[in-house]
């Protein structure tokens, strides 16, 4: 390299760790963040292709292990005309993007390389981004994109379910945890010790596989988007009042469980993952698992868990993240399974919420008005849907709840934000509540297999609760009873 040429090398250098090193909010552990360090990179390196973009990332957070390079290669195996841009990633924006890609959990429970998503979830960038590199290389090359379940989800649920298969299955994954500030997030501590497949990297994986198989299986004429479009048409979408998830066509972040469901049951994830813990043992040199007879029975019990908890239950959003109060006084225990679930309407707020902000403002509303104004010691509702894709936690599966005058002790009360006295939720939110929280429940034996439907109105007379149009639309549902 000529001194002009290392001059100017440097000189390019310099610029771009001025520009990284502006205040621009990207040292806050958020989705937004993540996205705009991208875009800054790209703004910055015009010519930049999105697979020598997530190449790079991969390199900052260290993640060429053996399998990773198994299917996509070293991660430094780039053209001459990509290494420069390379040393300018690195050069400028090393730190923040190897301490929001690099995944660990601390001593203290502090689970780091994970963002809070705009909808709400925690996602790990890890297994999201070897998921879209996966896809991006099979669409560039023409060929099957069969790195993208063991990268994202097929090595980690395996060995999540070996290293823990002592144990009970339901504590083989997770947990879930919270932000020290949904505004402002910083640090996300667990609830429990963590397994492999935390709550974080399991939905990191299923987006991964998500994204990865679209950009694998798009059109031979159509290039791929940049990394920076193809994160915020999945995670920075917009809901339309009247519409929400209904009219939405594309695969965005709070459908991740019911599409990640049809790309991989077809699959038969036991042998998925059986052949991947084969590799596993092939690269890596994993005596204890070639030896251990008890595999196939630990994957088996493993997995029921995962489909359980990830695909047939919905993403329930916990009180710590939605902002609740503390309950006031001790929470009563259920004597469980229940045997009745009465469905309602919020009625005031009268209007659908649509977004992870606006369903946590009505949450806090309804608490606070319950405790405030009512005199309860809590939100009086077990569950709250809201018609941005997820249900929110209230007094949850175990403890009594303050939702249906003198049947509080036998039935969970579960609500709908919004007025449905004349239209009904979202084809989408009444999924949820009719399927997806019913099968959980029943499934978790939190309600009995024969557990009865009532609108509120029929328990306390006083009422028209849940609204007409949503009482004429439940007397439809299996279990309701007149």
């Amino acid at each position: 390299m000529t001194l002009f040429r290392l001059s100017f090398f440097v000189l390019v250098l310099c610029y771009f760790f001025t520009v990284f090193s502006r205040p621009t909010g990207a040292h806050l552990r958020n989705m937004d963040s993540f996205i705009r360090a991208v875009e800054q990179v790209e703004d910055s390196n015009p010519g930049l292709s999105p697979l020598a973009l997530v190449r790079a990332l991969r390199r900052t957070a260290g993640h060429d292990d053996v399998m990773t390079i198994h299917f996509l290669g070293v991660s430094n195996n780039l053209t001459d005309a990509e290494v420069l841009e390379t040393a300018i990633l690195n050069a400028s924006s090393f730190s923040f993007f190897d301490k929001a890609i690099h995944h660990i959990v601390t001593n203290y429970g502090e689970e780091r390389g994970v963002v809070l998503a705009p909808d709400g979830t925690t996602v790990a960038l890890g297994p999201l981004l070897l998921g879209i590199e996966s896809g991006l290389k099979a669409k560039i090359e023409g060929t099957p994109a069969v790195g993208i379940f063991p990268l994202t989800l097929g090595r980690t649920l395996g060995l999540s379910f070996l290293s823990l298969k002592d144990f009970p299955p339901s504590f083989r994954l997770g947990p879930n945890g919270c932000w020290d500030n949904t505004d402002r997030p910083k640090l996300f501590k667990l609830y429990r010790p963590a397994t492999l497949a935390t709550d974080a990297v399991i939905n990191g994986g299923m987006d991964g596989v998500i994204l990865g198989m679209d950009l694998s299986n798009l059109p031979a004429s159509e290039e791929p988007q940049a990394l920076s479009e193809v994160l915020k048409g999945y995670y920075s979408f917009i809901l339309h009042e009247g519409e929400g998830l209904d009219a939405v066509t594309s695969h965005v972040s709070p459908r991740r469980r019911e599409i990640s469901r049809s790309i991989l049951e077809p699959l038969d994830l036991h042998s998925q993952v059986m052949e991947t813990l084969t590799l596993v043992w092939r690269l890596e040199k994993t005596e204890w698992f070639a030896l251990d007879t008890d595999v196939g029975k630990a994957v088996r019990d493993g997995l029921q868990t995962f489909v359980h908890k990830y695909w047939d239950c919905p993403q329930i959003i916990p009180r710590c993240q939605w902002g609740a109060k503390a309950h006031q006084g001790t929470p009563i225990p259920l004597s469980l399974p229940l045997q009745f679930l009465y469905v309602h309407h919020t009625y005031q707020p009268s209007s659908p919420c649509l977004s992870f902000p606006n369903c946590s403002r009505d949450m806090r509303a309804m608490q606070r008005f319950h405790q405030e104004d009512r005199g309860w010691a809590d939100i009086g509702y077990s569950f709250v849907v809201g018609s941005d894709g997820y249900v929110y936690e209230g007094r949850g599966w175990k403890h009594l709840g303050t939702h249906t005058r003198g049947h509080n002790s036998i039935g969970y009360g579960v609500s709908i934000i919004g007025n449905y006295t004349t239209t009904l939720p979202s084809r989408h939110a009444r999924y949820l509540l009719r399927h997806r929280l019913v099968q959980c429940a029943v499934d978790g034996r939190w309600l009995a297999a024969n557990f009865t439907i009532h609108g509120h109105r029929q328990a306390v007379n006083y009422t028209s609760c849940p609204g007409d149009a949503l009482f004429s639309e439940i007397r439809g549902w299996e279990h309701f009873r007149e």
